[in-house]
């Protein structure tokens, strides 16, 4: 009698269960994601310089880039192994983590419903807080052109944040990220021109090296390192731009969308903080465009083009925030009501953004607690700790995803830890000021 040989199961492919409605091309997908990262915090890249010093600023972008790029490849590596453990076509970031505990060791499945809590909670209050951001740079920018135009008009920040109320409403009842696409590459055209004219007003003239510092004071590093760590992350939305990709294989790899996008964002970030720091020095604003000439029509181009880059960027970091929203109160909402709801959902989530703006009108400091507190957590904090959980029974010679983790992990804690201590006492001492 002959003995049956095992025939192994064939591995479930995630990929080929996938029904997108509307799938992304790798382009869209790729301008997507850089247009997630990009934005604001392009633009400040000159200040994040200015507090470190050009030669740490360049080092250390450089460092940061890696780190990031690499905690967004193994977020989407963990999620595609849970994807054919769980058999499901895709997971969303929280789900991931969940998953991943549920998948662990044994000590660690009991906090599988708490890691998918906190995974949503870090996410929604990174957003909310990009979407502040947002809020407050295009109404800062509006009120430097009308103050200098109409000065006759010249009214707080606060009430600019109003105005933009009614018009961030209207594009964020976009739903579906296909369209959003569309804007992102609009917003990329856009900050291109503006990343242009700011390296035009930055040769313009000669430059002068001497009195600009290759080491910073190192007191400021932590500014320096919330600031590049929120230009470079733009990790809440991977996962929603991975699951609807048309060929989602081509985002890991190489070349691959991730590797393009991050390179990209390297590239430019690096550049226009480096030269935007030799030429403005420690002057510098929340953004480089706040520092150009007003009575000059490519800097007034540059103005109004940053302006409509972030505004048609917002929908797209807005949409993690309604995506939670949706995801946990849809299932309770009769088919009939729903389209009502998500209107409504999303003029509220908008008001609660801008509202949050208006209270704090900070652009430097916002930028500074969001870069290292919330994105600390979502963007390095998190996926060092969910692929650790995952790989536990796989952690490769010497153990080495378990240290390469760790330190990415005490990475994220420390940028953390610092950088808010020094954003907090950022803010204490111009609230000080403002009261003497």
């Amino acid at each position: 009698m002959k003995e049956k040989i095992a025939v192994p199961k064939e591995t479930y492919n995630p990929f080929e269960h996938r029904k997108v409605q509307k799938p992304n091309s790798d382009i869209r997908s790729t301008a997507n994601l850089i247009k997630a990262s990009l934005g604001s915090g392009l633009l400040a890249g000159p200040l994040a310089f200015a507090n470190a010093g050009w030669g740490i600023g360049i080092i250390g972008t450089v460092i940061i880039g890696i780190i990031c790029g690499h905690c967004i490849h193994i977020l989407v590596k963990t999620s595609r192994g849970c994807c054919v453990i769980e058999k499901k076509p895709s997971l969303g970031y929280a789900e991931t983590c969940k998953s991943a505990f549920e998948n662990g060791p044994k000590c660690v499945q009991p906090f599988a419903n708490a890691a998918s809590v906190f995974a949503e909670f870090s996410l929604l209050s990174t957003y909310v807080g990009v979407c502040c951001i947002y809020t407050v740079l295009i109404s800062d920018s509006i009120k430097q052109l009308v103050d200098r135009y109409f000065p006759s008009a010249i009214m707080p920040v606060e009430y600019y944040c109003l105005i933009i109320l009614v018009p961030l409403c209207i594009l964020s009842q976009i739903k579906y990220l296909k369209w959003l696409a569309i804007f992102s590459v609009l917003a990329n055209v856009l900050l291109v021109a503006t990343y242009l004219v700011c390296l035009y007003y930055i040769f313009k003239d000669s430059i002068s090296f001497t009195d600009k510092t290759a080491i910073g004071d190192p007191a400021r590093y932590p500014a320096f390192i919330s600031t590049v760590i929120f230009a470079m992350e733009g990790i809440g939305v991977v996962m929603p731009i991975e699951n609807e990709m048309k060929k989602p294989k081509n985002f890991l790899g190489c070349p691959s969308v991730l590797i393009v996008a991050m390179s990209a964002i390297v590239f430019l970030y690096s550049t226009l903080g480096l030269f935007g720091y030799f030429r403005y020095g420690d002057v510098l604003r929340g953004s480089i465009t706040l520092n150009l000439p007003m009575d000059e029509w490519p800097a007034l181009c540059a103005k109004i083009f940053i302006v409509l880059s972030i505004f048609f960027t917002y929908p797209l970091q807005f949409f993690v925030v309604i995506d939670i929203f949706t995801k946990y109160t849809e299932p309770h909402i009769k088919e009939n009501y729903r389209l009502t709801t998500q209107v409504v959902a999303r003029i509220v989530g908008v008001c609660c953004c801008v509202g949050i703006g208006i209270a704090l009108p900070l652009l430097e400091q916002i930028i500074n607690i969001v870069g290292a507190f919330f994105y600390s957590i979502l963007g390095l904090i998190i996926p060092g700790i969910i692929e650790t959980v995952f790989r536990w029974e796989d952690l490769g010679k010497f153990k080495w995803v378990l240290w390469k983790n760790g330190f990415i992990v005490l990475f994220g804690v420390g940028s953390l830890v610092s950088g808010c201590t020094v954003t907090v006492m950022d803010i204490i001492d111009i609230l000080h000021r403002k009261t003497e």
